[in-house]
């Protein structure tokens, strides 16, 4: 029997990293928005008398443990301390890892997610151990709590699942533009001289946000911290500056990857695409995705 789970891409307009001793104290405050594609993982498992093996795919590929150290964390926390056997996982991004759309935690939660139907788990106490694999191994902050929310969510307090408290805006007749431009790495950011800055900015389009959230509000506060921060270089600032001439809304850069975002509305796609393939550049124009994330057995041509 497979079991699937999908959990939906993440991207991150603004946040404040707070990063404590307890895993589950850490997180991210900030706001962001929950995509209709994301990460599909798959789960199979046998039983045999011998000893344990764990193999896990990347959009196909087997991959080695220093590869896959978040999900290897993960499956070895959430299995049965008794349980000997094959255990296969497979996980399918659609996103390129590291380009800011929440992959590792898609994967990190996909996983708990399936093993945690197969072994008889709450979806807290799976959500619980693959944060605690994001920040244990440098994946992200504040993508399992938002995930696990969906919509357009602002993050006002930060921690794990079960302590933090993520908020939503309430609006749907926006789409979600992505231009994925290419990778950054969400450690080599925070453990830089810039998270001070990160932090002060944050807070400020976080305190702003929350006294009127809008959309508007959340997308003018996007482009000002990723200019405050100087995240955005001025390659994505004039690709954002010709996106901006179409669109009723600021665009503004995916944190932490080299991109960008906007919300825009039904009237305004064919301009974009127009636009964008005049540009030459990849996007993708997708729904608001509202909900949790889907377990649950799986059979093919689903």
């Amino acid at each position: 029997m497979l079991i699937r789970a999908f959990v939906p891409a993440h991207i991150t307009a603004f946040f404040v990293p707070v990063i404590k001793e307890n895993p589950q104290l850490s997180g991210s405050l900030g706001a962001g928005i929950n995509l209709n594609k994301g990460t599909n993982v798959f789960l199979n498992t046998e039983e045999a008398s011998l000893e344990r093996h764990i193999h896990v795919a990347f959009n196909g590929e087997p991959v080695k443990r220093e590869q896959a150290k978040i999900t290897y964390y993960v499956t070895e926390k959430m299995l049965p301390e008794d349980f000997v056997g094959e255990v296969e996982i497979w996980q399918y991004f659609d996103f390129p890892n590291g380009y800011g759309f929440g992959n590792s935690a898609g994967g990190a939660l996909g996983t708990a997610l399936t093993l945690a139907y197969k072994f008889g788990k709450t979806l807290l106490e799976a959500a619980k151990i693959a944060h605690e694999a994001e920040v244990i191994h440098g994946g992200g902050l504040g993508d399992v709590v938002a995930q696990l929310t969906g919509g357009i969510d602002i993050r006002i307090r930060e921690g794990g699942p079960g302590v933090a408290v993520v908020d939503n805006i309430l609006r749907d007749e926006y789409k979600v533009l992505v231009v994925p431009l290419g990778r950054l790495k969400t450690r080599d950011v925070l453990s830089s001289d810039i998270v001070h800055v990160i932090s002060r900015e944050g807070k400020k389009s976080l305190d702003t946000l929350l006294k009127n959230p809008t959309p508007e509000t959340l997308m003018n506060e996007a482009r000002r911290f990723a200019e405050a921060t100087n995240l955005m270089d001025e390659e994505l600032k004039e690709i954002s500056r010709e996106i901006d001439k179409v669109i009723s809304l600021q665009s503004s850069m995916i944190m932490l990857g080299k991109g960008l975002f906007a919300l825009i509305k039904e009237g305004e796609v064919d301009k974009v695409k127009e636009l964008l393939l005049d540009l030459n550049l990849r996007f993708d124009i997708l729904d608001i995705y509202w909900g949790k994330p889907i377990v649950g057995r799986w059979i093919g041509d689903e």
